[in-house]
């Protein structure tokens, strides 16, 4: 399981949990696969960005690694 605040432990492909823009509230999460890696710094204290394969944009909360 990972946390998501480094940029190294995600890769394309990757199963993650991710918060929306609009969940950040509530804490809500959605789950999918990592289609692109938005964040550019090497960490982020609230979870790197990325893109699903879904199209849907999110900061990564937990991953599991296959």
């Amino acid at each position: 399981m990972i946390n998501g605040t480094k940029r190294a432990d995600i890769q394309m492909g990757l199963k993650v949990s991710i918060v929306l823009k609009e969940d950040q509230r509530s804490g809500k999460l959605t789950e999918g696969t990592v289609k692109d890696i938005l964040t550019k710094s090497a960490t982020h204290p609230h979870g790197i960005k990325v893109r699903l394969e879904s199209g849907l944009v999110g900061r990564v909360k937990a991953g599991t690694r296959q």
